[in-house]
């Protein structure tokens, strides 16, 4: 998901989280990827004969009228989107007696894995805040010199995407061969094993847009050594977040990486927020006319063009955020969105929430 995405998400599960109904009559639907849009309506209507037996008259109409209103809708696709779809619908009405039937029906940002009907007095909104948290992605790597697995961490989900062993033997002498020689053929094999490593790095996560950084993790000195012989490519080297000591190399050890990896992931989202508005402020003191940071002031430079990257306080009015947000989309500025969990990030909550550095300067 990009920022606007983020947004967009935020402020949906804000809006139906504001909803209660009288009683169980809210309908919230997941259809996953890879769903037959007529199993979703066939599921919706026979949940509609279950409907009938609900004792109280006005919450049995309006958990029918609700399914209804959920089966045109969906007669109104040819197939359910790529990543699925979750629906949502129900009396919403604060007034007793008179119903007002919604429905809100989106295409998830990201893959839906659940298929889930439920009624009930709130929407179920889990499902969807656990795609704001799944937004970054980061290679995992466990090795020694038996084995490697690699893998990526995406969101909260772990996926192994290959497993390569060496072949290298134990250290032991062979009968009649020099200990020197076995063990130079043993550094030898070694060394290919770690090229077919970074070989097989290079090939997972070279083309991955949205990896964050990499992870590195194994038992004893193996990890060390494959980062010193430089085997690996430069711009993956770059992404190194943490080398970390694991004691296993399948794939239960891509999982304890993660887990002795939370810090450090924790503290790059930091660091990306620290870097951004060390910028912001630094442009603002050397050169004044090149930043932005009262709302009008920002506002005029998103209208000429000028703004090259737009700073907002992660908690500004919504309101503002989309009016922004939709202007920094129409000039191609890229959008930063900021805490106030740091030193910085408070400093700039108190001067505005809303800072630009701009391209050039305006009047």
């Amino acid at each position: 998901m990009d920022e606007q995405d983020k947004t967009k998400l935020r402020e949906l599960i804000e809006e139906l989280g504001k909803y209660r109904g009288r009683h169980t009559e809210l309908v919230t639907v997941y259809a996953p990827q890879g769903s037959s849009i007529n199993q979703v309506a066939n599921q919706i209507a026979s949940e509609q004969s279950t409907a009938m037996n609900i004792k109280s008259k006005a919450t049995r109409t309006n958990v029918i009228d609700a399914l209804e209103r959920i089966i045109r809708h969906l007669k109104l696709y040819k197939g359910l989107p790529p990543n699925g779809m979750a629906i949502f619908c129900g009396n919403v009405s604060e007034r007793e007696g008179q119903p007002d039937i919604k429905i809100w029906a989106i295409e998830t940002p990201q893959p839906l894995r659940v298929k889930f009907y439920r009624c009930d007095q709130v929407f179920v909104l889990e499902p969807l805040k656990d795609m704001l948290q799944s937004i970054d992605v980061y290679g995992l790597v466990v090795l020694d010199r038996r084995e490697a697995t690699i893998g990526v961490l995406d969101g909260k989900s772990v996926t192994k995407l290959k497993h390569l062993t060496s072949g290298v033997p134990g250290k032991f002498k062979s009968g009649g061969q020099s200990a020197a020689r076995f063990d130079r053929l043993t550094e030898e094999m070694a060394k290919e094993f770690h090229r077919r490593i970074a070989s097989s790095m290079k090939e997972a996560f070279a083309e991955m847009p949205k990896l964050k950084g990499i992870l590195i993790g194994g038992p004893g000195p193996t990890k060390e050594e494959f980062l010193r012989e430089g085997q690996l490519a430069v711009d993956l080297k770059r992404k190194i977040l943490a080398v970390k000591d694991v004691g296993y190399t399948d794939e239960q050890g891509l999982g304890y990486l993660v887990e002795a990896s939370q810090e450090d992931i924790a503290a790059e989202a930091i660091i990306k927020e620290k870097e951004i508005l060390k910028k912001f402020f630094e442009t603002l003191g050397r050169n004044p006319t090149k930043a932005a940071y009262q709302l009008e002031d920002v506002r005029k430079a998103l209208e000429h063009g000028a703004v090259q990257e737009l700073v907002l306080y992660n908690k500004l009015d919504k309101q503002i955020t989309k009016e922004l947000e939709e202007k920094a989309k129409s000039t191609s500025a890229d959008v930063f969105y900021v805490s106030d969990e740091t030193n910085e990030g408070l400093q700039f909550k108190n001067l505005s929430g809303v800072g630009a550095i701009l391209r050039f300067a305006i009047n």
